[in-house]
């Protein structure tokens, strides 16, 4: 007689599973998204620190390629909130993005276009380290921003009539 083995009843990990830090909402209002690349972020520690607490803001956040690296502009993480003594931190300095060769030299020649923007969309946690999702955009105009307007009134208008004729 062969003795059972006891089943492993705790949750398996998920393979690639990320924990979403930041989402840059108006990204998707204000550009419509072509390219997407995922990046690296050089960060001091309490920066680290305070990304965990969520104290960061990727609103009106950028990329920008000089020198043939990239950089992340004016993404706000406030200082560790639990940090002792002096600390030089700046809460909007440039950051550098860690790309490839490959990824920068197409980033560049495509945002050089006008009306086209690197904007960053999320920042989260993968496998440990501080990653940033960032898309290659193509501005909306007014009349374009009116209409996704629009077509999300509609949807949920819809969504409603069909809940409501569905109780009855």
């Amino acid at each position: 007689m062969t003795k059972k083995k006891k089943e492993d009843t705790s949750p398996k990990p998920v393979k690639n599973s990320f924990e979403v830090i930041a989402e840059n909402r108006k990204a998707h209002f204000d550009y419509f998204i072509q390219d997407r690349y995922e990046a690296g972020l050089c960060l001091h520690g309490h920066e680290v620190k305070s990304i965990r607490e969520r104290r960061v803001n990727l609103k009106d956040s950028f990329v920008r390629v000089m020198r043939n690296e990239a950089f992340l502009i004016n993404c706000h993480i406030s200082p560790y909130s639990k940090i002792q003594g002096y600390v030089d931190s700046e809460p909007t300095r440039m950051r550098k993005l860690l790309l490839n060769r490959s990824e920068i030299n197409k980033l560049m020649g495509q945002s050089a276009r006008k009306g086209y923007a690197i904007i960053p969309l999320r920042l989260y946690f993968k496998k440990g380290h501080v990653k940033v999702e960032i898309a290659l955009g193509q501005g909306k105009k007014q009349y374009d921003k009116r209409a996704a307007i629009k077509q999300r009134i509609h949807t949920r208008e819809a969504a409603v009539a069909v809940k409501k004729a569905t109780r009855s």
